[in-house]
Formats: structure tokens, sequence, C-alpha cells
């Protein structure tokens, strides 16, 4: 069938030689194409259908290699059609050798498509959305970043094996590795930071210091980790803002995780009351407050006199929630409902000023006061003045 085939291309092509060489070919590399295209536009949109009904990962696989396939395609008929069309010698090596760049570049994108399936696949079992999800966390932000880093290789080695096939760069690159001394030296100088962050990367993806949503504080904001990048890492500050920071930050740099083990944390209330306020009254106010609570997770509850100072106390409430945010809500709560309490039930808690006046001795008075009043023994303004000069010669 093959072989009739190819006797009928044949002769359709023997039939138009009157036509110009470069016209003929043209034409055929023209219909090859269009075959092609047609070819894998029928062929998917079986395939569509007999996936419509059937599980997520077959549509997924589908429509994922959609692209793929269709280079494929073009790529086997335009390698059949080069062998009918009347090209000269040199004609026919120029479309070889662009075939033979565009099946490089088709391997390359398969094992891009492929790595990408596999890593949804793995994924698929872990869900970043549950109430504990530190394990989903750990895999996702490993795969995705083992994902990237391998994609990046995929596209580095899949570029040099395309230019290779050129003799001026295939000698470019052997007469490189005759002088790899001062050659490597100038590249990895150039390379330095491409090669920091994706050896940062790879250190990521093995110890976790960071994984995704993972709550951090970094140059002094607090948020989540949004993304984690081949290059960088984005985090989703509490005000919707980003911040983008290279990988390699997280390698150099002390910074505060807050969700390395877990999510669970404890909030802290820092109060500053009068000596006089009711600690074992507060301390029931606040395992009331924390258990009527939907933040609080059960689990600490505590109140303690943590300093002295002149005029206050310092009172330290502490309560835990399941997660970051709700431990900030919570905190919030206790403030709120804690300070309203002690204004209502004992307002003598709160912070007050303190003044002490000393008795004075007999006979003294705090201001002058007019002559003639009943009771009134201080001498005269006029004789105190003169008693102050004496006293202070």
């Amino acid at each position: 069938m093959l072989d009739q085939l190819d006797t009928t291309a044949r002769d359709i092509v023997a039939s138009v030689g009157w036509a110009p060489d470069w016209a003929v070919s043209l034409a055929v590399l023209a219909a090859a194409v269009l075959l092609a295209v047609w070819v894998h536009r029928l062929v998917f949109r079986l395939l569509t259908r007999l996936v419509r009904e059937r599980e997520l990962f077959l549509r997924s696989l589908v429509s994922r290699t959609y692209g793929p396939v269709r280079l494929g395609l073009v790529v086997f008929f335009l390698s059949v059609a080069a062998g009918l069309a009347p090209l000269t010698a040199q004609q026919t090596a120029i479309v070889r050798h662009a075939l033979l760049v565009c099946f490089i570049c088709l391997m390359g994108w398969v094992a891009l498509t492929a790595l990408r399936i596999w890593t949804t696949v793995y994924l698929r079992r872990f869900k970043l959305d549950a109430e504990d999800n530190l394990l989903a966390r750990k895999h996702a932000t490993q795969s995705r970043i083992l994902q990237r880093v391998a994609a990046s290789l995929i596209v580095v080695v899949t570029a040099a094996v395309a230019l290779m096939t050129f003799d001026g760069v295939r000698q470019y690159g052997v007469s490189l590795l005759a002088s790899a001394g001062a050659a490597g030296l100038v590249v990895g100088l150039a390379l330095q930071p491409v090669l920091k962050n994706l050896i940062a990367g790879i250190q990521l993806a093995i110890t976790q210091p960071i994984r995704l949503e993972d709550a951090v504080i970094v140059e002094g904001e607090w948020g989540n980790v949004e993304e984690i990048s081949a290059t960088y890492v984005v985090v989703r500050l509490w005000d919707w803002r980003r911040m983008v920071l290279p990988l390699a930050y997280f390698i150099e740099k002390p910074f505060q995780n807050w969700t390395r083990e877990g999510a669970a944390l404890i909030g802290t209330v820092m109060m500053y009351l009068d000596h006089a306020a009711p600690i074992p009254a507060m301390r029931a106010k606040l395992e009331e407050i924390a258990r009527a609570s939907r933040l609080w997770d059960g689990r600490v509850v505590n109140l303690q006199v943590t300093d002295f100072r002149q005029d206050t106390m310092e009172v330290r409430l502490l309560v835990s929630a399941s997660n970051a945010g709700r431990a900030f809500d919570l905190r919030c709560e206790v403030r709120e409902k804690m300070i309203g309490w002690l204004r209502a039930e004992h307002p003598y808690a709160l912070p007050r000023r303190r003044a002490e006046i000393g008795r004075l001795p007999p006979g003294a008075a705090w201001m002058d006061a007019p002559a003639g009043i009943p009771g009134n023994d201080a001498p005269p303004a006029g004789a105190r003045q003169n008693e102050r000069t004496a006293m202070a010669r």
C-alpha cells in the first residue's frame, strides 16, 4: 500500500513536469504541510470524542500533546515530500537539515510535555487546600522546583544539540573544548548568577527551608510564599504586595519561617496595667474568651505577669491557633475583649499616673492666704519673703 502511494505521488509530480522545478517543489512541500495539518485535526477530533467521558488524566494527555503531535506529523510529511519534490542536492540538504533541527526541537518539546504531565499526575495525590497541608506543600515545592530545573536543562541541551548540527558551531565548540581552561573561566564568570540560582534551586528542593504557602518574614515583611521558580521566589505580603527575591537569598541570608514543621502558632498579647489589676480574674476571663472563639485551637491559653515597671506591670497573654492568619485574628480579638472587660468591670486596673503629697510642717501653707482669715497662722507674705532671703544668705 505504501509502495502504491509512493508511485501515485511520483506520477502526480511527474505529470506537472512543464512547471518550473522550484514551483513544483514549493507546491509539494505546501501540500505536505496542509495534509499533515488535516490528518492532525482529524485524528485529534476522534481522540477528543473518545476521551470526552473518560478520566481527567486521558483528557489532559490529549490536550497537552496537541502541539507536539502536530509538529511531528508536519516533520514526517515534509520528510516524505522532500524525497518526491524535484529538488537539487543542495536544496535537499538544506531541507533535510531544517527537518533535523525541527526533529530535535520536537524531542525537547516531548520531553517538556512528559515532564509536565508526570508532575501534574504526581501532585494530584496532594491537596494544598487541606487544613493540614504540610506534606502537600513539601511535595509540591520539591516537585515544582525540580521540574523547573529539569525544564531549564532540557531547553539548554536541546538548543545545544540543535546548534551542534551546524558545522561552524560544531567547530567553535571543539575549539572551546580545546581551550577549556580560559573558556571555562570566562563562561563560569558570565553565568555565575544563573548557575548560583540554579544550584540554590536544587538545594531548596532537597533541604526545603521554604515551601509553597509557607508563612515567612523576609526583609521585615510578613507574607506567604506564592511561587518558587527556577531563579526567584515570589512572596505574597499581607497587604497583597509581591516581594520578589532570588533563590540564593534563602540560602545565604537568615529569615523567619513560621510554618517550617507545622502551621500552628502561639499568639502573644502584651498589656501594661496598674499594679492593682485582678490577675486571677483576668486569667479566668482569658480562658472564657479563648473557649468562646472559633479561632482558638484548644491547645494553649495562659496569662503571666512578666515584668514590673514604675507605674505599670507587664502582663503577657498567650493563645494558640492553627495557622498564622488565625493567630493574628485571635490576638486582635483577645485585645479587644479583654480591654473592654477591664474598662467595664475593673477600670482601676488601667494604667494611672501617681503623685505623692507629703505632710507640711506646722504653720506652713502651700500658697499665700489673705490676712484675717480665721485659722490662718501663716506670717505675712513680706515676712516670709524676708525669711527666705535670710536663709539664702
